[in-house]
C-alpha cells in the first residue's frame, strides 16, 4: 500500500474510480440502444478539444468537454436526419476530430506529441488537482443523470416509438444520452484514454449481461466490474510500469471471458432444473420454449 503515499497516486485512484462508475453507467444505456461504439466516436472528437485547450492555453478537460458535447449532439442529429448519407457524415466527423486534435496541438506553443499520447491512453502522473476537481463535477452530473432518470432513459433504449406514445420526450431523452456518454468520454480520458473509453463504457456491460438480464442487476455488477477494473488496472500500472489504458481495458476483456465461461455452465443448470421441473404429463412438443435472440434487450 505504499502506492497511497503518494499524491499523483491518490488523484489517479479517485480519478479511476469515478471512471469505473460512469463508463458502465452510460454504457449500459448505448449497449441498448445499439450505439455500442458511440463512445469510440466521441472520443475521436474529443482530441480536437484537447488541443484547442493546448492551443489557446485553457483547461483540455473543460474544452474537450465542450467540443465531444458538441459532436454528440451532431451525432444525434446526423442519426434523426442523415438516414442516406448518415454513415459518411460520421465518418468524416470522427475522423476530423482526430486530424484538428493532431494539428492544434502541433500549432500549440506548449503542445507536442507527447502530451496527446498521455490523453490518447491514460497517463497516472499527469492527473493534476485541478483535473481531479473537474472530473468530480463532471462525474456528479453523469451519476444524476444515469440514476435520476434511469426509468426514462431504460424506456427510450428499450422501444422509442412507445416511449413516444407514453408521452415521454424521446429527443430531449436522446441528446441528452449523448451528452452524457460524451461527458464520461472527458471523464475517463485522463485514466483509460480517449482511444480506449469505448471498451470501459461497453464490456463491463457485456460481461455483467452473462449473469443476468435485470436492468438493475445488469447495471449494478456491470459498475462493480468497472471500479474493479479500473482501481486494479491503476495499481498494477504502477507497480509494473505500463499504460494504465491498455491494462485497464485487457482486465475488463478478461473480466469478460472469466464471467462468460462461469456463465455456461450456470445456463446449463437451470435449463436441466427446468425441464426437471416440467410436469410429466405435459409432452415437450407442446410447450412454447423462451425465445430470446442474440441482440435481446435487456428485462426490466
Amino acid at each position: 500500500m505504499d502506492f497511497l503515499n503518494y499524491a499523483f497516486m491518490q488523484r489517479a485512484l479517485l480519478a479511476a474510480v469515478l471512471v469505473g462508475i460512469t463508463a458502465p453507467a452510460v454504457g449500459i444505456y448505448l449497449v441498448q440502444r445499439r450505439q455500442a461504439l458511440m463512445g469510440d466516436g466521441i472520443g475521436h472528437v474529443a482530441m480536437t478539444g484537447v488541443g484547442l485547450g493546448f492551443l489557446l492555453s485553457t483547461s483540455p478537460v473543460w474544452m474537450a468537454t465542450a467540443v465531444s458535447v458538441l459532436g454528440a449532439v451532431l451525432m444525434e442529429l446526423i442519426r434523426w436526419y442523415g438516414r442516406t448519407r448518415g454513415d459518411i457524415a460520421l465518418a468524416m466527423l470522427f475522423y476530423g476530430g482526430m486530424a484538428g486534435g493532431v494539428m492544434f496541438i502541433n500549432l500549440a506553443p506548449t503542445g507536442s506529441n507527447a502530451n496527446l499520447t498521455t490523453y490518447l491512453f491514460g497517463s497516472l502522473s499527469t492527473v493534476s488537482q485541478s483535473d481531479v476537481v473537474s472530473i468530480c463535477l463532471l462525474a456528479a452530473f453523469v451519476v444524476l443523470v444515469t440514476l435520476g432518470l434511469r426509468r426514462q432513459l431504460f424506456a427510450v433504449s428499450q422501444d422509442e416509438e412507445f416511449a413516444r406514445v407514453t408521452g415521454l420526450p424521446v429527443r430531449a431523452l436522446n441528446l441528452l444520452t449523448a451528452v452524457t456518454a460524451a461527458v464520461t468520454v472527458t471523464v475517463a480520458m485522463r485514466v483509460v484514454g480517449l482511444l480506449l473509453v469505448s471498451a470501459l463504457m461497453v464490456v463491463p456491460v457485456a460481461a455483467a449481461q452473462q449473469l443476468t438480464r435485470s436492468f438493475t442487476a445488469t447495471f449494478v455488477i456491470a459498475v462493480v466490474i468497472g471500479v474493479a477494473v479500473t482501481v486494479s488496472g491503476t495499481i498494477t500500472s504502477y507497480y509494473q510500469d505500463v499504460p494504465p489504458g491498455a491494462t485497464i481495458v485487457l482486465l475488463t476483456i478478461g473480466a469478460f471471458v472469466a464471467l462468460t465461461a462461469l456463465a455456461t455452465p450456470l445456463a446449463r443448470r437451470r435449463a436441466r432444473a427446468a425441464a426437471a421441473a416440467q410436469p410429466a404429463g405435459d409432452p415437450a412438443e407442446c410447450s412454447i420454449p423462451a425465445r430470446r435472440e442474440a441482440g435481446s434487450k435487456i428485462g426490466v
